[in-house]
């Protein structure tokens, strides 16, 4: 049966879902969420939860990053961010924290044309370093070549490359495009490479030797690409595509597996349960984790597209602040928004439903239910 519904006389259109139209169904059997795992593997490090932090000023400063470690996640800093452009970047995360509404963006550009500077590069990854928890860190890839040798003699353990949409096919008649392939192959540390939001953008990118693909285009809280571009990518359908295409390349390479991991729309509890239910191994967190009460942004939250020079794709939102990283994490929760204890809900969800660990929890029963979430 198709999927497709006619916009009109001249174009059909795929229907897609988000995870607000669907649900997972509990099967016959339940658990003790005791019993329940949560634990996530990808290469040589293992982490207790399956939740990696979005690489976003207003989310992770070195001391954060650190905190998330701790806790058994992971902790991803920009490196093109505050931390990297100055020694100090406290009192402008304030300043961007009070900025009124209709200077916010203009402002913020003039705050991150400040240069990015080699040596504080080095010295944020070796402050997460120092503390013993596994060392990540992001660039865009336009800031790949120019940066990656830093990072890597820093000592990063996970190299993240980052962007609204990456493709293993960038054309340009201006500038030698980053070659993943090369790059990742010559590379002596796994490398988490996204955007990607179909079947066969992930698939390419899963050729390059990438060890996990970020799943997501567009469906941030502080994105406002499908208003400036017109390009959104539903999560549930595109973590599905994804995850189709990592059986897929499996099958292909003898074996090989690659990570999926949702990126972009995972904002509460109910919606990291359907990240992985479609398919994710782990999520990236933005917002969720800005909501701690020690994440940089105190409240508010903004990501790198808020700030472009040319054409800003994102804001600064305010997300207010829900508890402690700790409560965010594990609770115990004193609302039933979905905002704290993001961790015990995906617990409960796979012992309601019978399953012990993520990789059986992706093999859940999914029904379409779409309704408007309050």
């Amino acid at each position: 049966m198709s999927n497709e519904i006619e916009i009109g006389r001249g174009k059909r259109g795929r229907r897609a879902y988000s995870f607000d139209d669907i649900a997972i169904v509990p099967s016959r059997r339940t658990r003790d969420p005791k019993d329940v795992s949560v634990e996530w593997q990808i290469d040589a490090y293992h982490f207790d939860l399956p939740i990696m932090s979005a690489p976003m000023d207003s989310v992770m400063s070195p001391a954060t990053a650190v905190a998330l470690g701790n806790h058994g996640g992971l902790g991803v800093l920009d490196l093109e961010g505050l931390w990297t452009r100055y020694e100090s970047p406290e009192t402008l995360l304030a300043e961007i924290r009070d900025l009124p509404a209709d200077r916010a963006t203009r402002r913020m550009q003039e705050i991150y044309a400040e240069p990015i500077k080699a040596e504080l590069i080095t010295q944020r990854l070796k402050e997460v370093r120092a503390a013993g928890v596994t060392v990540a860190g992001a660039l865009s890839p336009q800031r790949t070549q120019e940066h990656y040798q830093t990072v890597v003699d820093a000592g990063v353990d996970l190299f993240v490359i980052r962007g609204t949409t990456v493709s293993a096919e960038h054309v340009s008649g201006n500038a030698e495009p980053l070659n993943l392939k090369r790059f990742i192959y010559e590379l002596d540390v796994p490398v988490v490479v996204g955007g990607a939001s179909t079947y066969t953008a992930a698939l390419h990118l899963m050729r390059t030797g990438a060890a996990g693909v970020l799943v997501g285009f567009g469906g941030g809280a502080a994105h406002t690409t499908r208003v400036g571009l017109g390009i959104h990518a539903p999560m549930a359908t595109a973590v599905s595509d994804v995850a189709a295409a990592r059986r897929d390349y499996l099958d292909e390479s003898g074996g090989r597996y690659v990570h999926v991991i949702a990126d972009g729309g995972v904002g509460r509890s109910g919606d990291v349960v359907k990240a992985v239910a479609c398919g994710a191994d782990a999520v990236m967190l933005g917002a969720a984790l800005a909501r701690a009460e020690e994440a940089p942004g105190k409240g508010w939250h903004w990501g790198p597209e808020a700030h472009h020079p040319a054409l800003p794709r994102g804001e600064r939102v305010e997300v207010g602040t829900a508890g402690t990283l700790e409560q965010v994490l594990f609770g115990p929760s004193g609302s039933a928004d979905g905002t704290l204890n993001l961790v015990g809900a995906l617990r409960r969800a796979m012992a309601t439903t019978g399953y012990s660990d993520l990789k059986e929890f992706q093999r859940v029963e999914v029904v379409v239910s779409p309704y408007q979430p309050r």
